[in-house]
């Protein structure tokens, strides 16, 4: 056992740690920070084999098999806590009453206030940058403008238009672009 011990911990654990480099590669590597926790789970790993070794087999196959193990198990549980879903969120396009068809995403903060942005581009005496902001909307984008510049519920433009609550919030993401914003500035 001791021998064991010398051939695997000589070196600063090098070929302990080998092995793990190898077998982290096969599942595609990892971040140096992370690299550590899985020398110390080899360190485990190593003392349960030592353990449960009964010099029937070979040494090396068997401790390479319960790092395998072990390595793919954890790599597993890592990577499904990143895919693991956030059971309190809500879709951003969901309706947040049925009487009024406002959405989340029609409620959140934006750093573009799309009337103001519109009303301003009016008001200046450049309306060729407001006209080209407008002729590169859709009609029905351009539609939503015009009744938002009228003041009229959002209720009121899905209803007229006939837009779903997901169109409705499709559309404004569109007319708030950077490619369509962008032409009322420059």
């Amino acid at each position: 056992m001791e021998q064991i011990l010398l051939e695997y911990y000589s070196d600063n654990a090098k070929k302990l740690h080998g092995i793990v480099d190898k077998l982290l590669l096969k599942f595609g590597g990892i971040s140096e920070k992370d690299r550590d926790d899985f020398y110390s789970l080899a360190n485990e790993v190593f003392v349960d084999v030592m353990r449960r070794y009964n010099r029937e087999q070979s040494f090396a196959p068997f401790l390479y098999l319960c790092l395998f193990n072990k390595v793919k198990t954890e790599m597993t549980r890592r990577n499904r806590y990143k895919r693991k879903a956030e059971r309190m969120t809500v879709p951003i396009d969901m309706p947040m009453s049925d009487n009024d068809g406002i959405t989340l995403a029609d409620k959140i903060a934006s750093n573009i206030d799309i009337e103001k942005e519109v009303l301003e581009g009016m008001a200046e005496s450049k309306n060729e940058k407001m006209e080209g902001y407008l002729d590169s909307l859709s009609q029905i984008q351009r539609k939503i403008i015009e009744m938002k510049m009228q003041n009229i519920e959002v209720f009121t433009i899905k209803k007229k238009l006939k837009l779903t609550d997901k169109q409705y919030s499709f559309h404004m993401r569109q007319i708030t672009q950077y490619e369509h914003i962008r032409l009322l500035h420059i």
